[in-house]
């Protein structure tokens, strides 16, 4: 059995740690460079830079909507002149049918009035008006007052 202690590594003699070899370790240090922070004026100016490009950007932005504002009335407002010009075109042919000598004959002749005909050309009367003045031109002369009445040609 010795030769199978001595067969084993485990208890093999040669081989024991040796102190003088040892495993030196070398340690090395690595310098870092650090950059020095920005200076406050140069901070500053970043600053100042990017709040103007907001203000910038702000300002056209708001004259976009603007514009698209405009826009969106300029529209809205020619819609109505557009309904305006057909409510207009509506009225100038009411107007002109309401206009017509046909019509106002017949009104005349519904109301009452009379065509007379004289040298100036065609004049429409009533007839309630030329009986009422002909009676107070009658009862005037009548009362012995000189009154001039005055008659609608």
């Amino acid at each position: 059995m010795s030769s199978y202690i001595q067969g084993n590594l485990a208890l093999d003699p040669k081989r024991k740690p040796n102190p003088q070899q040892r495993v030196k370790i070398k340690e090395t240090t690595k310098v870092v460079y650090r950059n020095s922070s920005l200076p406050a004026q140069e901070k500053m100016l970043y600053l100042f830079t990017v709040v103007l490009c907001v203000i910038v950007a702000g300002v056209i932005i708001w004259r976009f909507a603007a514009i698209y504002q405009m826009n969106a009335n300029i529209l809205k407002m020619q819609g109505e002149i557009r309904e305006i010009q057909a409510q207009n075109s509506a009225l100038k042919q009411v107007v002109e049918k309401l206009q017509s000598p046909d019509r106002l004959k017949e009104e005349a002749v519904r109301l009452g009035f009379n065509v007379q005909e004289q040298k100036q050309g065609n004049v429409v009367a009533q007839s309630t008006t030329t009986t009422k003045s002909k009676t107070s031109s009658s009862t005037a002369s009548t009362s012995g007052k000189n009154t001039k009445s005055a008659s609608k040609p």
